[in-house]
Parts: C-alpha cells; structure tokens; sequence
C-alpha cells in the first residue's frame, strides 16, 4: 500500500468514524446541535469565548489575536471606581505593605491625606505614608546608583555607544524619582504641614520634605541641583527650630540626615562630622549602630 493510500483511508476512517459517532448521538466538542434549544446554548457557549479571547492586535499579520496583556488594563476595577472609607484605605495601604506592592501603597496613603480635608493624620497614618513613599524612591535610588556606577566603567573603558545607551536608561530613571518627589513635596506643602498641630508632627514633615529635596539634589545638575540644596537646607534648619527634645528620635532623625546632606551634597565632611559627634553625644546607642 501507498503512502497516499494509506493517507486517503485514515482520512476516509475518520469522517467515517465522525458519522458513526454522530449516528450514536455522540457529538464532538465543535458540533453545532440543530434543535432550537441546544442551539442557543450553543450560541452562549460561542460569546462567552468571543468575550473571554484577547481584543486582535493590528500590528500581528493576519490578524492574529494577540495574547500579550498590557497594564494597566484599560477598564478600572470595582475598588478604584468606589471611594473607600478612611479606615478603609488605610487598611489596604497595610495589606499593599504586606504584599510589597509600594507603589499602591501609596495611592491608599494619599487617598486617606486628601479626602481628610484639614484633619491632622494620626501617627500610625503618618508612618504609613513614610514607609509607602520611602521604599518606592528607595528602590529606584538604588537603581540609580547602580547605573551610575556603570556609567563610569564603561566611559573609563571608551564604549561610547554603551555610554549613550546607559545615560538614556539613567534619564528614565531621573524622570521616575523626580515624578515622586514632587509627588509627596505637593502634598507636604498643601496638606500635611498646614494640618500639622503638634510639634511632633511638624518637625516630622519638615523632616521629610528635606529629605525629598536631597533625593533631587543627587542626581540635578546645575542650577536646579543649587535649588533643590537650598530647599534643602531650609527645610532642616525649619525643622530644628522647634520645641522638641534633642533627645527625641525625630529630632535624633533629623540631625543624622542633615549630616548627610552636609558630607554628600556640599561636600562638608567637617561639619557632617560634627552633627553626627552631637547625636552620638545625646544617643550613645549611636555608638551600637556603627
């Protein structure tokens, strides 16, 4: 027997088969039922696959569906259409946490500052706030830093091209962290500082938002790396005029963070040297920490 024989009767043996089965009332998966009623079932059958395929990507030949899904997805969920509670948002801001999901975290935390209208955040709110923000522009530091320190190999080594390629990733990430300081200094300037009546709470958000301009500081260049060191250095010198205990571990916070802001962005190692002396003078579990 041929080779095309034996194609022909597999073929033959096949759609036998199939009207064998169909005879016996044994219908295949893709079987269009005649009666009226299995046939509307069928037709449900059909758009509830026609809605759950992806939409047909124009840029594929053909037409193809495209099964690569893009986020975010275009249609908002339950939870962002309905605005949620105080309470509620704060939970969720606690549940982003636990799942490490920052970036949400902080969209929770933002929503309990603006729906809040004039009412100072407890503690526990405020910590949350600095936790969300503080491990979503950590993270794109750190990237920063890494890139950065490519940079400088790869120029040492003379591979111009991979040199314009890391300056264009390393503008991305510039972007990123500029997005986000801006984020929280808006919302320190028009929220959290004039709704702060506690010292406490003042000195905390003085704090921060010198903290924020020192991340632009890092990477600015030129006039706006002078602008966001004097922002800077105003916001911490507020923040020490205040009636909190130097022994407090806000104003102890403080202290170590304008050190730093002394020895890395105006290079001051002597004064940076000196506020730190002070802090482990007041502290000495400082001492531990080192």
């Amino acid at each position: 027997m041929t080779l095309a024989q034996r194609v022909r009767r597999g073929r033959c043996g096949r759609i036998k088969d199939s009207r064998v089965r169909e005879k016996q009332g044994i219908l295949s998966p893709l079987h269009c039922p005649d009666d009226a009623g299995s046939r509307s079932s069928w037709d449900l059958r059909i758009r509830r696959l026609r809605l759950a395929a992806p939409p047909v990507d124009p840029t594929m030949s053909g037409g193809r569906r495209s099964w690569i899904v893009s986020w975010p997805p275009d249609r908002p969920s339950k939870m962002s259409a309905v605005e949620l509670p105080r309470e509620d948002n704060v939970y969720m801001a606690k549940l982003a946490e636990q799942a490490e999901r920052y970036e949400e975290m902080v969209e929770f935390m933002e929503k309990v500052v603006k729906t809040i209208s004039g009412e100072e955040l407890t503690v526990e709110e405020r910590n949350l706030l600095s936790v969300a923000y503080k491990n979503v522009i950590g993270a794109r530091r750190a990237s920063w830093r890494i890139v950065s320190s490519i940079e400088q190999k790869e120029e040492s080594r003379g591979n111009e091209d991979h040199v314009a390629y890391i300056k264009e990733y390393r503008g991305k990430l510039e972007v990123e962290l500029s997005k986000i300081c801006d984020g929280i200094l808006k919302l320190i300037d028009s929220h959290l500082v004039p709704s702060a009546t506690a010292t406490e709470s003042k000195v905390f958000y003085l704090k921060m938002k010198g903290d924020y301009h020192r991340y632009l500081a890092e990477f600015k260049t030129g006039a706006e790396r002078k602008e966001a060191a004097e922002s800077t250095l105003l916001a911490y010198k507020s923040a020490q005029v205040s009636e909190l205990a130097s022994t407090h571990p806000i104003r102890l916070g403080l202290a170590l963070n304008f050190s730093v802001f002394y020895y890395e962005i105006l290079n001051s190692a002597d004064r940076a040297c000196s506020l730190a002396k002070q802090v482990c003078l007041t502290d000495p579990s400082c001492f531990r920490m080192v």
